[in-house]
């Protein structure tokens, strides 16, 4: 809870998102607290029926909706880098959000922003090329789309030089390292799974306009929006407490 070392108001107050679409079981639990969401749409998850069943629920809590595109490997949850042609890449990522939009389309519902997932959102963060090449296809093909970055990032540096509308993003539950990238899943406290590890990282974001690092360094940082991921396991026990210290 906020307490005498913070100010009575955030710096910044981001808006919600989650990740989701994905098949986790207590995806509607989630939907009234976020403000927008972004759904897996087929490359590292994500059926007619699954889409469609998240749509839904946006339309049910009123609540905006991305593509989340990724790398096409269902088998690794779009969670490992993966060696494949650029011309194949973006004809997968394209596929992904082009098929995003028809089945939001048959629900009404419009293509907020979009945001690159695992493995393809770690590697454009640190890769100039890849970031080179990935915003200049989504400038040429979505040029009125949002693309989610994160902040000091390859992808940020890259989206800017070229004119993508861009949102800075920041995960509420995920660990970073001292120089700005998500530290690996498999290192232990990566993953801030419970209230007491994740309120002090979303206190010191709102009221602070920083990060604290792995390695202990304090990181200023800005975001527009800050993410939830919908497969975190403690997801349900926080997020509504968050939501409701903080953002009303």
């Amino acid at each position: 809870m906020l307490d005498s070392q913070y100010p009575t108001k955030p710096i910044f107050l981001p808006q919600i998102n989650c990740d989701l679409g994905e098949g986790v079981a207590w995806e509607e639990q989630i939907f009234p607290f976020v403000d927008v969401a972004s759904l897996a749409c087929g490359g590292h998850f994500g059926t007619q029926e699954s889409l469609d069943s998240s749509l839904a629920l946006a339309i049910k809590y009123g609540k905006k909706v991305g593509a989340h595109p990724s790398y096409p490997d269902r088998e690794n949850f779009g969670r490992v880098s993966i060696s494949i042609p650029f011309g194949e890449l973006i004809e997968s990522i394209k596929q992904q959000i082009e098929w995003f939009k028809e089945s939001a389309g048959a629900h009404n519902l419009t293509l907020d922003h979009i945001k690159f997932h695992g493995a393809l959102y770690n590697d454009t963060a640190k890769d100039s090329d890849l970031a080179h090449l990935l915003t200049g296809f989504l400038k040429e093909n979505y040029p009125e789309t949002p693309l989610l970055v994160p902040p000091h990032s390859q992808l940020e540096k890259r989206a800017q030089e070229k004119g993508v509308l861009i949102r800075l993003e920041v995960f509420a539950d995920r660990a970073y390292t001292a120089d700005y990238l998500l530290s690996s899943r498999s290192l232990k406290g990566s993953l801030l799974k419970d209230l007491d590890s994740v309120e002090p990282q979303v206190k010191r974001l709102l009221f602070e306009g920083q990060l604290l690092s792995m390695e202990g360094v304090q990181l200023p940082i800005q975001a527009d929006t800050l993410c939830f991921h919908g497969d975190n396991p403690g997801i349900v026990d926080f997020l509504s407490i968050l939501r409701k210290r903080y953002w009303t």
